[in-house]
């Protein structure tokens, strides 16, 4: 039971690291090619896990050799666009200028069905609102509306806006997050100072959020209402 555990553990690491090599993607972003390496990879994985008298290494070395494969087409795809095509396709548009392109989707197997669904994902619920849609080489759909019916932006309407970064967690479950915090300039003492101010101790933060004007959120471990307040406007008063 313990060698099992063992190789076990073993083959996870090296699943993981495999993975990691092969870049940060979700199961439906895959090119063909990672899809078919990482299936492999799953199914040698298991080999030595259920027969024992498998040596490790048997798993170890096919599943190497196999990301090292991956990590070499990856490069040649960056330097030759044909073989990238040859090996992951082509992006098809099947909705041009509000037209279905009937070819193409019995081309790519797409029925009408799969097309609507496709665009309900994408909060389209009628076609006729659609100007351009492409089908991308991992099968995700990406939408363009017409802009009559697209939502308007501030630059539409001429307002005016200020550029800023989305506010980033600084404290999560009580402990502080210091690569967010050194993004900020925050300091680990004006953040206490700030709790405290709010009799909130570090330890009873569930999240505390942060942007680059000073605007906190703080929600504590107990389910009170969340506060909202600004860093720099409390240290200005202290």
């Amino acid at each position: 039971m313990c060698v099992i555990l063992i190789r076990s553990v073993i083959l996870y690491v090296l699943v993981i690291f495999a993975v990691r090599l092969m870049g940060k993607r979700q199961l439906g972003e895959l090119q063909p090619s990672e899809l078919v390496i990482t299936i492999l990879v799953s199914n040698i994985a298991t080999l030595p896990i259920e027969d024992v008298n498998i040596p490790v290494i048997v798993g170890v070395t096919p599943i190497l050799s196999l990301v090292c494969f991956e990590v070499m087409v990856s490069w040649l795809d960056l330097k030759l666009p044909k073989l990238r095509r040859l090996i992951s396709g082509s992006p098809k548009i099947i909705v041009r200028n509000g037209c279905i392109e009937r070819d193409i989707l019995r081309e790519l197997r797409f029925s009408a069905d799969d097309l609507l669904m496709a665009l309900r994902s994408k909060d389209i619920f009628d076609i006729s609102e659609v100007q351009l849609a492409i089908v991308e080489t991992t099968g995700s759909v990406s939408v363009m509306k017409k802009p009559s019916e697209d939502t308007p932006t501030r630059s539409d309407m001429k307002l005016s806006a200020d550029c800023s970064d989305p506010p980033v967690m600084i404290i999560s479950d009580g402990k502080f997050i210091p690569q967010a915090m050194k993004s900020l300039k925050l300091s680990r003492c004006a953040v206490e100072m700030l709790l405290s101010a709010n009799k909130i101790s570090v330890n009873d933060v569930f999240i505390m959020t942060a942007d680059s004007d000073g605007n906190c959120f703080i929600a504590d471990k107990h389910g009170t209402a969340p506060k909202i307040v600004n860093l720099r406007e409390k240290n200005d008063e202290s």
